[in-house]
């Protein structure tokens, strides 16, 4: 009875401190850096404006953070790139720059905004066929046409079934930086980190219509690599 009150209590520690001192993001680190480095150099000048800076220094170590998750096992899933809420599912063909024909796809858009983990983690696993980035527009990431108009990155990976997945970084309103370590060829796991979108961003993943039991619906909250999207039907 003692040990398993101890261990829930190292849990709840553990707990504690991974929230109120997350991981945060490589891409973050220097930026967090910098910004307490000028809220030093601004109590010097005025406690007002330093106490303002050390403010939206804290913010962007909130913004960065980088917290573990635990992608499901099994074959034949399809995982949240994103943390954020599902905005309205649609069919959709493969965005066109990828010049792969007009075979409709179910398209699952997830906002996030500025609140939400932005660290983006693969959908699924298998090879890369192709990687685009497209300079774009800035249109609030919440509105559909930001999936043709907006500053874009698309990945097209071929799963270890053999279906084709797509999955699209979006800036969004304020974004203003999408950063992704996938090339094409590469070999991605599922629910591992490849990148993520600066200030409030969406990411669309495209999923074969026919092979695909959707689980999820409009409004729903995602929990990147671990809310199950969809599931290859039997």
């Amino acid at each position: 009875m003692v040990k398993k009150e101890t261990k829930v209590k190292q849990n709840i520690d553990l707990s504690i401190r991974s929230f109120l001192l997350p991981k945060i993001s490589n891409e973050g680190a220097v930026i967090v850096a910098i910004f307490f480095a000028i809220s030093v150099l601004l109590l010097l000048i005025s406690n007002a404006l330093g106490l303002l800076a050390i403010g939206v220094s804290l913010f962007a170590f909130y913004f960065f953070r980088d917290p573990e998750r635990y992608t499901p096992k099994g074959e034949g899933l399809i995982v949240a790139p994103a943390d954020g809420i599902v905005l309205p599912i649609k069919e959709s063909p493969l965005p066109e720059e990828l010049k792969m024909g007009s075979e409709k796809y179910v398209k699952i858009s997830i906002f996030m905004s500025l609140f939400n983990v932005h660290v983006n983690r693969n959908p699924v696993s298998g090879k890369v066929l192709k990687t685009l980035y497209i300079a774009g527009k800035f249109f609030n990431a919440d509105l559909d046409k930001a999936s043709k108009d907006n500053e874009r990155n698309l990945i097209l990976v071929e799963t270890d079934n053999g279906d084709k997945v797509c999955y699209v970084q979006i800036a969004g309103l304020i974004a203003r930086r999408i950063v992704s370590r996938i090339e094409k060829d590469d070999e991605v796991v599922m629910g591992e980190r490849f990148g993520l979108i600066k200030f409030g961003s969406r990411l669309d993943v495209y999923i074969p219509k026919s092979k695909y039991d959707i689980e999820v619906m409009a409004g729903q909250r995602m929990v990147s690599g671990e809310t199950i999207l969809a599931r290859l039907k039997k």
